[in-house]
């Protein structure tokens, strides 16, 4: 452990036993950094066609991939529902792809003690592991679930929206390999971009997951059915536990 993440520690103990006492306030914390890196005239968001989706599970393996993941984690999945209709003896499925969703108020930013956790002037949030210690306050934070602590590196771990790749003029991994064509990537600030005509295109049928959170959630679905906003437990189509 390096000499930081020591001293954060040690910190916070104090803190934590005095915590009736020492408001974190008048500790000198500011909980929520600033905006910072990116393009501040930008706004990255996502649009999710599910029409467009097979359950393929591509996204899942590329971003594996990218961002070299420890096995059995995963950044984003697909996971899959079987759905009985009301009335009909057969069953439907339901495929529901789930990743950060880059909120424009971020539960996981102010629970961060150490700064580690924030959102760029384009809207991207990300994660500073080299200050990230590994408390895990972001990951019960978010109400997605879609934050873990990263076997490999022990620090918080979530898709990125591959901001590495987006900096560099490229397309984020799940997008790219995405089979479908259902996930776009855009500028929202931009009237000429995809993904901001397909939202203006279909606003009536576009939908965000917990929306009563008030996170305001920048990853957007088309062809979403209303009770799937309120997430369901679900296991990805391909990957599954098995033991010998």
């Amino acid at each position: 452990m390096d000499q930081g993440k020591r001293a954060f520690l040690q910190r916070l103990g104090v803190l934590t036993a005095g915590a009736a006492l020492v408001p974190l306030a008048d500790a000198g914390w500011q909980m929520e950094p600033v905006r910072k890196q990116g393009d501040i005239k930008r706004r990255y968001a996502m649009l999710i066609d599910l029409r467009r989706c097979i359950g393929c599970q591509a996204c899942t393996v590329s971003c594996a991939i990218e961002n070299q993941l420890p096995q059995g984690q995963f950044r984003t999945t697909v996971n899959q529902y079987q759905i009985a209709l009301s009335g009909a003896e057969s069953v439907t499925n339901v495929l529901l792809p789930r990743l950060c969703n880059h909120c424009d108020n971020p539960p996981c930013v102010p629970v961060c003690p150490v700064q580690a956790t924030y959102q760029r002037q384009d809207g991207i949030v990300v994660i500073d592991n080299t200050r990230c210690v590994g408390c895990a306050y972001c990951v019960q934070a978010c109400p997605y679930e879609a934050r873990f602590i990263n076997h490999s590196t022990q620090t918080a771990d979530k898709c990125t929206f591959c901001v590495h790749r987006l900096d560099a003029g490229l397309l984020p991994a799940c997008v790219e390999s995405c089979v479908g064509g259902a996930r776009i990537i855009g500028d929202l600030r931009d009237g000429n971009s995809t993904l901001r005509k397909m939202l203006l295109e279909h606003a009536a049928d576009i939908k965000v997951l917990k929306p009563e959170q008030g996170t305001h959630p920048q990853v957007f679905y088309l062809g979403l059915n209303e009770v799937f906003t309120q997430p369901l437990p679900g296991q990805p189509a391909l990957w599954q536990e098995v033991h010998a």
